[in-house]
């Protein structure tokens, strides 16, 4: 299928609503699971989940098509990476089958970030901020090593991506920037 034929629809929206929308989605899916998972621990495993699936998915084709104006093939890449944890963690195939969707996650994050600080249209930072968080990510499958880091990766990862889905809410892209970024 044409990556282009699945952001079609998207492609109406202004860039600026887009990424309010992704910040909103983002926000909303993170909060819904987790406020499920705290209030009724153990009962509402599978609709939390369902939750933050459906939004972390709608989030990944939005993003995607905000960053294909920086470079369309990385940002596909960093699509589908998104998607194959996502994936592995509604499936579920292992034990580990959230220490593999990290993985899967952490990619994602780091390519995001590599998009974001070569954009015209978002301050650089966010990219460098979500990269980190995407290398805190990959700790993840690396029990030892992960557990030797805790609690500072969780932060790390956590922080990353909350300042640039914080930002794409609060403050959205520079429009102008964004139309003139497919032009270069």
């Amino acid at each position: 299928m044409n990556s282009a034929v699945l952001a079609e629809p998207i492609e109406y929206f202004s860039p600026l609503f887009r990424a309010r929308i992704t910040g909103a989605l983002y926000v909303f899916s993170l909060l819904a699971a987790l406020f499920l998972e705290v209030l009724f621990p153990g009962r509402f495993d599978i609709p939390a989940g369902l939750i933050q699936i459906t939004g972390m998915s709608a989030v990944t084709l939005i993003l995607y098509s905000i960053l294909k104006r920086v470079n369309g093939t990385i940002s596909l890449l960093a699509a589908a990476s998104n998607f194959v944890g996502l994936a592995v963690e509604a499936i579920r195939l292992s034990a580990h089958g959230s220490d593999i969707a990290m993985i899967f996650h952490g990619i994602f994050c780091i390519l995001v970030g590599y998009l974001i600080y070569r954009s015209i249209f978002l301050p650089r930072i966010l990219g460098a901020l979500i990269a980190l968080g995407g290398l805190a990510w990959l700790t993840y499958p690396l029990t030892p090593f992960a557990n030797y880091l805790s609690p500072y990766n969780l932060i790390a990862g956590l922080a990353g991506e909350a300042s640039v889905f914080l930002w794409l809410l609060v403050m959205g892209v520079n429009s102008q920037r964004w139309r003139e970024q497919a032009t270069q």
